[in-house]
């Protein structure tokens, strides 16, 4: 379904005029600039700009490895490049951090929704496919989602960070903070309220909206979280290392990469990075865990597996699909985190039509997003019906906190017991079940990653 023909518009807002698009269901205002930063550097609040600024078309997305190194003959790495970025075409720049902002055209005090994409921390964009707030838009929720530095350009960790800012890594984690807090300053401008913010994040971004949740200097800063595939406690080998044991891995990077020093760090090439980091791929085998979250003492201020025992009193919604990453891991630790603290979670047990992968990590954003069109795949009468009750729901939550609203299955939020109560989106229906953890191992063993 094509988008009909939108006009330009302009809006005053205090930190400049934007020219934006309006169609028939909203508006929206591309690549809006909400930080800047220098490589390596934390990120500065933009708020303000000359002249008119153009926010009809997405800004350049944080240059990352994918782009450089695609490895388009992996299976995985090919099924997800056609499930959301194939016959598109990004630009990158380090510039890159901006918001893509989709708003009723009648806003007004209207609650807000800010996404955070996956991608493993080492990859993501803000406009792949999926990524289109106007289906929410329509249900009265100003719906924004981030561009945030990924991998080597988002997490690395040296000494001389600590030396100029007291603290290293997680660059890419405090964009998002930076974005959530020009989004709470400044979205009263779009018809957002800024009382009422629901972060939402998918994968890497539902784990860094989880890690955002347990620092105590953010509260009354957003009032909501969803997250989907990325709620809980994961395994100990994969949370957050302190920064300081991250920094021989940098240091065998710029010695693999004949960088003598920080400066020349800085100064690279992305050519002569992204090179690099493919050859520490093939020397380590760990190279992962070191573009992701560390604990810094600021944002993360100590090992998660005990900050997670004191979050936020948040309200909190929670998902995972059939064939999730790890998919009876990321039901337990989902179900456990929800049971302490009242959370709704839903278990989305609809296969994707048109190949035998189940319901695949990440095959439920486009239902929650409402792009199931935008896809190749053959969905039919039921999809677009969970979809339509997914949206919904989100919108109800964003609004106060409870999905559930008139027409829709009664959705309880989960309590005590081992086995949580847990929303199920099944191929015949919507009602509260429990999630079937025998079908999430099989598909585990037998399917494992999609692949096309």
């Amino acid at each position: 379904m094509q988008r009909e023909a939108a006009k330009e518009i302009l809006l005053n807002t205090a930190c400049g005029t934007l020219r934006g698009l309006e169609d028939a269901r909203c508006r929206r205002f591309m690549g809006v600039p909400f930080a800047s930063a220098e490589r390596f550097a934390y990120a500065a609040p933009v708020d303000r700009w000359d002249g008119v600024l153009d926010a009809t078309a997405p800004g350049p997305a944080c240059p990352q490895n994918r782009a450089w190194h695609e490895h388009l003959e992996h299976p995985v790495r090919r099924f997800y490049h056609k499930e959301f970025r194939e016959g598109q075409t990004f630009t990158y720049g380090e510039d890159c951090l901006n918001l893509n902002i989709y708003a009723p055209k009648d806003a007004e005090n209207a609650p807000v929704i800010l996404f955070f994409y996956g991608g493993g921390f080492d990859s993501g964009i803000n406009w792949e496919s999926p990524f289109d707030g106007s289906a929410l838009a329509e249900r009265g929720i100003v719906t924004v989602f981030a561009n945030y530095r990924v991998g080597i350009l988002g997490y690395l960790c040296h000494e001389a960070l600590k030396a100029q800012y007291g603290r290293e890594g997680n660059l890419g984690l405090d964009d998002q903070l930076q974005a959530v807090r020009w989004v709470s300053a400044h979205i009263r401008d779009f018809g957002g309220d800024p009382d009422n913010i629901t972060l939402m994040g998918q994968s890497a971004g539902a784990i860094s909206i989880q890690y955002l949740c347990l620092n105590p200097d953010l509260r009354g800063l957003f009032r909501r979280a969803v997250m989907m595939s990325g709620a809980g406690l994961f395994p100990k080998f994969s949370l957050p290392k302190p920064a300081e044991t991250a920094r021989s891995y940098w240091l065998q990077f710029m010695e693999t990469g004949g960088f003598s020093d920080f400066d020349a760090l800085k100064n690279a090439s992305l050519d002569a990075l992204f090179d690099t980091v493919e050859k520490m791929k093939e020397i380590r085998k760990d190279a992962i865990y070191y573009t992701m979250p560390v604990i810094d003492g600021v944002l993360l201020k100590g090992p998660v597996d005990k900050l997670i025992k004191d979050p936020l009193p948040l309200d909190y919604l929670i998902g995972y699909t059939n064939n999730d990453m790890y998919a009876p891991v990321m039901a337990w630790i989902g179900n456990r985190y929800g049971r302490k603290n009242g959370a709704y979670i839903y278990y989305f047990d609809i296969n994707a039509p048109g190949d035998d992968n189940r319901a695949f990590h990440s095959s439920d954003l486009r239902y929650a997003l409402g792009t199931l069109e935008k896809s190749w795949r053959p969905y039919g009468a039921r999809d677009r019906e969970a979809s339509g009750q997914l949206l919904d729901y989100l919108a109800n939550f964003a609004k106060k906190g409870d999905p559930n609203g008139a027409g829709l299955p009664a959705w309880k939020r989960a309590a005590g017991g081992l086995r949580a109560r847990v929303l199920r989106f099944a191929p015949k229906g919507t009602k509260m079940g429990h999630a079937h953890y025998g079908t999430m191992l099989r598909n585990m063993l037998t399917k494992g990653d999609p692949k096309t």
